[in-house]
Order: structure tokens, then C-alpha cells, then sequence
């Protein structure tokens, strides 16, 4: 079963790699441009580690499912399908700004700021839960906390050049 659970995870991380390489071909060939781009590869890196090493703990017999955990990480990815959806061609796993384009607010950025990285914060926390591993739970949501905060200052001043600065402020609070 675990290792069901993890094939999922990998699996559809790398279709999500995909279509976030063709969406992002698509803005910045539709004249959209980066920001950021220094701190992708750190978060590529950790993601992977993330991954690679709850497959070694399972591979080392470390792992042990714990049900309640997985099944909270399962019902996150309607959430996350939904997210995805939302964004629709805007999508993309990098920081990609479209000069004209307006915030989105549809489907969870109804409701919340950051739907996104909500729910890769409580994936990176209870995919290790799942499999009895709260240290690396512990672990990786540091890691992630760091690069998420880099990532959100990034977000907030790219908005506030694109010339949105009051919604940049409300939505994206300088550290």
C-alpha cells in the first residue's frame, strides 16, 4: 500500500512538472517574464529530497502506513486538482508574471490568498505522517517554511512592480 502511495505521489508530480513547463513556455512566449528564478532549483531540490527520501525510508523498511494520515493526504488532492484547474493556463511551478493579466479570483482563490502552497505545506507534513515518519514531517516543513517565505517576498515584490501595489501589500505582507 505504501508503495502505491508513493508511486501516486511521484507520478503525479511529474505530470505536474510537465504541464508547468508547457505553461510556462507559453507565458513567457505570449511575452510574460520570470522572477525569481534563483531560488527555483533550491526548490526542485528540496521537493525531490522530500520524495526520495520517504521512498528510501520505505525501500530501508522504516515506513509504516498509518491510515488516518494517508487518508487526510488523499483528500487534499481533489484540492489540489481544483487549485490547478483554477489557475488553469497560469499554472506553473515557477513565478511567472503576465503584465496585464488580473489576480486570479476564482474556484479556492475565492476563499484563500495562497490555496496552492497551503496544500503543499500540509502534503510536505502529512506524507511523512502517513508513513509513521514525523521527523522528516518535522524536517522538510522547516525546509519548506524557508522556501516558501523566500518564494512568497518574491511573489509580493514582483506584484508591487507590476503595479498592484495595494492588493501586493494586502495579499503578500513583507517579512
Amino acid at each position: 500500500m505504501i508503495a502505491l502511495l508513493l508511486a501516486f505521489v511521484t507520478v503525479q508530480r511529474l505530470l505536474e512538472l510537465i504541464i508547468a513547463r508547457r505553461n510556462t513556455r507559453a507565458l513567457l512566449a505570449a511575452g510574460a517574464h520570470e522572477v525569481g528564478a534563483g531560488h527555483y532549483p533550491v526548490m526542485v531540490a528540496l521537493h525531490t529530497s522530500w520524495l526520495l527520501t520517504l521512498w528510501a525510508a520505505w525501500l530501508m523498511g522504516r515506513a509504516e502506513l498509518q491510515p488516518g494520515a494517508a487518508c487526510l493526504y488523499l483528500l487534499l488532492q481533489p484540492l489540489r486538482f481544483w487549485t490547478m484547474a483554477s489557475l488553469g493556463r497560469y499554472w506553473t511551478t515557477r513565478i511567472i508574471v503576465v503584465p496585464a493579466a488580473p489576480l486570479v479570483r476564482v474556484g479556492p482563490y475565492r476563499y484563500l490568498r495562497h490555496p496552492n502552497y497551503l496544500i503543499v505545506v500540509m502534503e510536505i507534513v502529512l506524507l511523512p505522517l502517513a508513513l509513521g515518519l514525523w521527523p522528516l514531517a518535522v524536517i522538510f516543513s522547516l525546509l519548506n517554511a524557508a522556501v516558501l517565505r523566500h518564494r512568497l517576498a518574491v511573489e509580493g515584490d514582483s506584484l508591487r512592480q507590476r503595479g498592484n501595489a495595494a492588493d501586493a501589500a494586502s495579499r503578500f505582507p513583507a517579512p
